[in-house]
């Protein structure tokens, strides 16, 4: 064997072994977020981390979206408001019906709600795309305070939380707490898989060049359009579970507003990065939890839009993104 050929067997194996180890410390920095979800509920007040918990799982089903296809989307609180209304109903009016299957059905109802969006404005793109989502989430919102089972203006009260599998009651807001934490989990493992997937590098491709992708013979509005449908299905999980949490659907949720809180987390915390949206969504949270109980109240909206200016003056990438380009800079 010559020393080319040698030389030429390196350079793969030294690759292999930098993924690996890149891949063992993601991994085990995966592990230390657990473990400090685990302990989090004695630290801090369970209902607040369940509040934030419910927006990161929304602020990464929409950076799914926008950070690896490149899809601004204006309307995604209709499906955080779908899931929400859809799974209050159930559990008010059926009370045989456990939590699980109850956020199972929510969850469904937001797939099935961004099919129908999909479809609609996947063919648009840009500022027509995101018009097109905006449009057909303010019908969903007039729609709700329209439709007799969501309670109008009012909204609905005293969503039953019930019993987890039937037999473990999720009154206590602990065993409510690792509930929600637990759906956390299992929907950013989801986006984790997607993301890092054959399907999740061809939606990067698109986002890169689209006509590149065209090019080389995939079809991509069925990919934009399946990535859009995992997107508001977790969307309407979030909203589900967040009615199960605070026991109330409202039309906070389906208001444009929350739309634009959701892109305010995710371009806060890091377009593009798997646990920016959750940083961002940590931030804006307790933000207006600490604000709404200073003098500074009515100001929070303030607040938030000149934190929202800064963050896209100074560091275009986000908190997560500038922290992985530094350490790309310094370590490697």
């Amino acid at each position: 064997m010559t020393m080319a050929t040698t030389e030429t067997a390196r350079i793969p194996s030294a690759a292999m072994q930098r993924q690996r180890r890149a891949n063992m410390r993601r991994n085990m920095f995966y592990l230390a977020l657990i473990v400090i979800g685990l302990v989090a509920p004695f630290l801090a007040y369970p209902v607040f981390l369940m509040k934030i918990l419910c927006f990161a799982l929304f602020a990464c089903s929409f950076n799914l979206l926008l950070g690896y296809a490149g899809l601004l989307s204006f309307g995604h609180a209709a499906f955080l408001a779908t899931g929400g209304y859809v799974t209050g109903y159930l559990l008010s009016s059926y009370p045989g019906i456990t939590p699980e299957v109850g956020i199972l059905i929510g969850t469904l109802a937001g797939v099935a709600l961004g099919a129908v969006f999909g479809l609609l404005a996947i063919r648009r793109q840009g500022i027509y795309f995101a018009m097109v989502t905006l449009a057909l989430a303010q019908l969903m919102f007039f729609f709700f305070i329209q439709a007799p089972f969501t309670g109008g203006e009012d909204g609905l009260h005293g969503v039953a939380r019930g019993h987890f599998l039937g037999f473990i009651s999720l009154n206590d807001n602990l065993s409510m707490y690792y509930f929600v934490f637990a759906v956390f989990l299992i929907g950013f493992a989801i986006i984790q898989r997607t993301v890092h997937s054959p399907f999740g590098q061809v939606l990067k491709a698109i986002r890169e060049n689209e006509p590149r992708a065209v090019s080389l013979g995939y079809n991509v509005d069925a990919y934009k359009l399946l990535a859009f449908v995992i997107s508001a299905g977790l969307a309407g999980l979030a909203g589900s579970t967040k009615t199960l949490v605070f026991q109330l659907a409202s039309l906070t949720d389906a208001h444009w507003h929350m739309s634009g809180e959701v892109i305010l987390m995710t371009l806060l915390g890091g377009v593009g990065t798997l646990l920016g949206p959750i940083m961002g969504a940590g931030i804006v949270v307790s933000l207006q939890h600490l604000l709404a109980q200073s003098p500074l109240g009515n100001w929070v909206n303030v607040i938030l839009g000149l934190l929202f200016v800064v963050c896209v003056l100074s560091f275009r990438s986000g908190i997560v993104g500038e922290l992985a380009k530094s350490y790309r800079k310094n370590f490697k």
